[in-house]
């Protein structure tokens, strides 16, 4: 109800009365709080009326200003800094979750995910807390790497929905993860020509006895991993991350674990006998957990059994080539 001006008292319940200031500003409607009923007295809030609508109205030396609003935004940047003081930034976040999954990754994953997040995230998002990165901040770092390093561009963007998504809360219904690559992301970015992609050239199959047994006969562990490919007809990872703990002799099996997988899930793969006689080959009970180790004891580059096959007279995987669309 209104007493006096533009003034009211709002009644909410029983025991619920407070004043509020009516004004408008900007063609619209604003309500600024007295105080309650109970602690301020008609007298006062006509005083808290008349000084807020001096500040709205303003004077001769003073503009005029929306006070709702501008108490909004105080409040706001109050909870902003409160935010930045308690919330960890993405940099936290990401050496967390990296820390987290240390353990279960391949020597291949806990190379890439930090020296990628180093080099092409942490400049532009690194300092920011998770609600205050936008999807134009997403923009801004994948924009330069968007189209001549596109598979790089596509692991970073994965990589931090994925962290942003492991730090907010579940049940938030107001949620939106800024690095989805939603619609609006993908009209954005600059437009991708497409690829198109020969197969590997195949070797005849006469010709496979031939270059089976001039293969035998080359010496080091990358050739004995590139025979031992061929035998089981698996991926290239597979065999350069393969553990000895994975193989299980008695069953002529090969478990391998699920994070080596593209369905995360454990794959047993039967040894035929020259597989088997591959692995006695290199067994000599001084070899580390790795199957198909380098000279320094680390797994080796997926270019190894390809170097193998320059070395023997084949050629190598043919270039990816694009055409614009």
């Amino acid at each position: 109800m209104a007493s006096g001006g533009p003034r009211y008292l709002i009644v909410t319940g029983p025991t619920s009365k407070s004043w509020s200031y009516r004004y408008w500003k900007d063609g619209k409607e604003r309500w600024h709080g007295l105080g309650s009923l109970k602690e301020v007295s008609l007298k006062d809030a006509r005083l808290a009326r008349d000084a807020a609508r001096l500040r709205v109205k303003g004077d001769r030396s003073t503009a005029g200003v929306d006070i709702v609003h501008e108490r909004r935004k105080a409040r706001e940047e109050a909870k902003a800094v409160v935010a930045k003081v308690v919330l960890p930034t993405f940099e936290e976040c990401a050496e967390a979750y990296i820390r987290a999954n240390w353990s279960t990754w391949s020597e291949k994953h806990r190379d890439q995910w930090p020296s990628s997040l180093k080099r092409y995230a942490y400049a532009t998002i690194g300092k920011l807390t998770i609600p205050e990165i936008k999807p134009s901040h997403i923009y801004d770092l994948l924009e330069p790497i968007w189209v001549e390093k596109r598979e790089t561009a596509n692991r970073v963007r994965g990589r931090i929905e994925t962290i942003i998504a492991k730090n907010v809360d579940i049940d938030d219904p107001e949620f939106r993860n800024p690095a989805e690559l939603t619609r609006q992301m993908r009209e954005k970015l600059p437009k991708r020509t497409k690829r198109v992609v020969r197969h590997h050239p195949a070797l005849p199959y006469a010709e496979a006895p031939a270059f089976l047994t001039l293969l035998s006969s080359a010496p080091g562990r990358a050739a004995a991993m590139l025979r031992f490919l061929i035998f089981r007809a698996c991926r290239t990872n597979e065999a350069v991350e393969a553990r000895w703990s994975e193989i299980d002799p008695p069953n002529s099996t090969w478990k391998i674990p699920g994070d080596r997988m593209k369905m995360d899930q454990d794959h047993y793969v039967p040894l035929s006998d020259p597989a088997l006689a591959v692995l006695d080959e290199l067994r000599d009970g001084r070899q580390g957990e790795l199957i198909f180790a380098g000279l320094d004891g680390r797994a080796f580059s997926e270019n190894a059994m390809l170097a193998v096959l320059d070395r023997l007279g084949y050629p190598r995987e043919p270039d990816r080539v694009r055409v614009a669309t």
